[in-house]
């Protein structure tokens, strides 16, 4: 803006001049967050690589089933609003440039075999025995 100033003054003001500013500068910033986190939910969907995001959650998830903790943590709301929840944000990943939409909602429908994290713990589990005795 700066820049453009320079060779097409607007000849708005200083007052004027500030407020574009702070208002590019927000959309600037509101951009660069929502680019970012769909690049990092496209990790979630295999649109891009995502093996360091599947280690790590077969690392978190496997250390709940250790401490006997629930994978997806718990919820306040009736199954029912959980299910709402899931399924109105299942693909918004997908759409976030139409409209972002955030889910912060606990619920077990995430559409993913828990049998690996608990087979995985056991194996871990075993292991430690093992190398125990």
């Amino acid at each position: 803006m700066v820049v453009w100033e320079r060779f097409a003054p607007s000849y708005a003001g200083k007052g004027a001049f500030a407020s574009i500013m702070r208002l590019t500068g927000v959309i600037g910033i509101t951009a660069g967050f929502l680019t970012f986190y769909s690049r990092s939910t496209f990790r979630f969907y295999g649109f891009s690589e995502n093996q360091r995001e599947r280690e790590m959650d077969m690392r978190e998830m496997v250390d709940k089933v250790k401490r006997n903790e629930p994978l997806y943590g718990t919820s306040t709301l009736s199954p029912y609003m959980q299910g709402v929840a899931a399924r109105n944000s299942r693909y918004a990943g997908v759409f976030y440039h139409i409209l972002p939409w955030f889910n912060f909602v606990n619920h077990e429908q995430h559409g993913v075999d828990t049998a690996k994290y608990y087979q995985q713990a056991e194996r871990e589990l075993e292991a430690e025995r093992n190398r125990a005795q």
